[in-house]
């Protein structure tokens, strides 16, 4: 799933752990795109690698507008922002429970 995002060249990626913290997911995983065009690319991408190799349905809410794109991968949950839209919300700071979230890739 991660790769996935690198490939589309995915910015400020970070996985925050949820196991034992909340029961709707495992991990969060909270990534931008430059554009409203990247982030439905990005997120409809994704929702295909996740049928082709874990075999599963992912829900997807928010591609229409692409400002904020949801994708729930059962134990994993995916939100896809532009970076205003990002900064707006702060999920990080929301759900990282006083911990640092963790970034995924230094590259972007």
């Amino acid at each position: 799933m991660l790769s996935s995002l690198d490939d589309d060249q995915a910015m400020e990626v970070v996985s925050i752990p949820l196991a034992g913290k909340s029961t709707i997911a495992d991990h969060m995983v909270i990534a931008s795109g430059r554009s409203t065009r990247q982030v439905a690319s990005m997120a409809t991408k994704l929702v295909e690698r996740i049928k082709q190799e874990c075999r599963r349905t992912a829900r997807i809410e928010g591609l229409p507008a692409a400002d904020w794109v949801l994708i729930d991968a059962g134990d994993v949950i995916v939100h896809l922002f532009r970076p205003e839209v990002r900064s707006f919300y702060n999920l990080e700071r929301m759900w990282a429970f006083g911990e640092a979230p963790t970034p995924t890739s230094t590259a972007h």
